[in-house]
């Protein structure tokens, strides 16, 4: 984004003077799906594109809210500020953020004029809302002096997205919007927040993200009902092994015990979950071992089980994925995200880019009507202020 236009769009806005300028990026998942909020290991990376945050501190009781990419313009007063807006409100996900700033002893005396813009595509699964929060919570940081490090405002953004937002999502998002590095991926363990930043070496191959085009919403409670779908796995398991998240139990103890979950939707839901948790332990390993051909073939077995025990795929996913894996060069391609719509992330050979982006878009708009879009994903650093 032009920086230059940002800041003439906010000078239109709200009048002459300086702002500051902070950026946090959106992430691409290279494996570890629905792991985060069962305590398991996650693979994501932050990404070139994400939120641009513009603030200017003012002397008034309130903060005003605009975005480049929404219709719906905000004032808050300061005595506002913990209480969400009606349901569905983008200015939600700011304003939850700025919530626990107050909610944790941070005392706001004035307010703030705000300019969001964003070049994450909204709902194609590659976090614009944690992207939004932590450049929310990384610029009132600042700006406002308030010290927190970067670990506490990614719980804040999580925070938000569970208090304002209904979402009842892991730490994932945000952990990789705010603690990204450019051209590495993080081994995150969900549970301990223990976190190893692996170099991505991929000679010759690049991440091809393909956006469906077919949004998805996580609030639409189907994201909460797997929450609760896998809470009462551990239920049915925890009298025979003491547990409190599927993250505790290995694939060996798991399959020991699999015929204490009686109802066979929620076994399918455990076994997606602790199935994944080791293919992503394996993927990692497969990295660093410069074995890019097994991590290919871990990224199919994961969108497998999203797709068969999960099912948070659906035809829009399926159908790209399918294309996708015809193309000769495409090493492993899945669905990335929460599901139900959004996008997929593949690994192409260099010289099949070209290729895979043209075959792969017709036969999807043959399939589904819809017209996909495709980005090369380079891996970038986590939220910061850049000027």
């Amino acid at each position: 984004m032009n920086l230059d236009k940002l800041k003439h769009e906010f000078r239109n806005s709200y009048g002459d003077g300086v702002c500051s300028v902070y950026f946090s990026p959106g992430r691409v998942n290279l494996i570890g799906e629905h792991t985060d909020y069962n305590g398991g290991f996650v693979f994501p990376c932050a990404l070139s594109f994400g939120t641009y945050f513009l603030i200017r501190r003012t002397k008034e009781g309130f903060f005003r809210f605009r975005s480049l990419n929404q219709m719906q313009d905000e004032k808050v007063n300061l005595n506002q500020l913990t209480s969400p807006l009606n349901r569905g409100n983008w200015v939600n996900y700011p304003l939850g953020v700025i919530a626990q700033f107050v909610k944790n002893g941070c005392h706001f005396e004035t307010g703030a004029d705000i300019l969001i813009a964003g070049n994450v595509p909204n709902g194609a699964g590659l976090s614009s809302s944690a992207s939004l929060e932590l450049a929310t919570g990384v610029a009132i940081n600042d700006s406002y002096g308030f010290g927190k490090d970067q670990l506490t405002l990614v719980k804040y953004g999580q925070k938000s997205e569970h208090e304002f937002a209904g979402v009842l999502c892991g730490i994932m998002d945000q952990f990789a919007s705010g603690m990204g590095k450019k051209d590495h991926a993080i081994y995150l363990n969900c549970d301990t927040l223990e976190y190893e930043l692996v170099p991505v070496k991929l000679k010759g191959v690049k991440i091809v993200i393909g956006n469906t085009n077919s949004p998805h919403s996580l609030d639409s409670g189907k994201y909460n009902q797997r929450v609760a779908e896998c809470k009462a796995a551990v239920d049915a398991i925890s009298p025979f092994k003491k547990i409190t998240k599927l993250g505790d139990l290995s694939l060996t103890e798991f399959n020991s015990l699999s015929d204490k979950i009686k109802d066979v939707t929620v076994l399918r839901r455990a076994r997606h979950v602790i199935s994944e948790i080791e293919r992503t332990n394996q993927a990692v390993k497969a990295l660093k071992d410069g074995d890019i051909m097994a991590f290919g073939l871990l990224m199919n077995a994961s969108h497998n089980s999203l797709r068969d025990d999960y099912e948070v795929t659906g035809f829009e996913l399926d159908s790209m994925v399918d294309a996708a894996r015809k193309v000769k060069g495409v090493i492993g391609s899945r669905m990335t995200g929460g599901g139900f719509g959004g996008s997929t992330v593949s690994l192409v050979q260099e010289e099949s880019v070209d290729e895979f982006i043209e075959k792969v878009g017709a036969e999807y708009t043959l399939k589904t009507g819809l017209v996909g879009e495709f980005y090369i994903a380079e891996i970038g650093d986590g939220g910061k202020r850049i000027e």
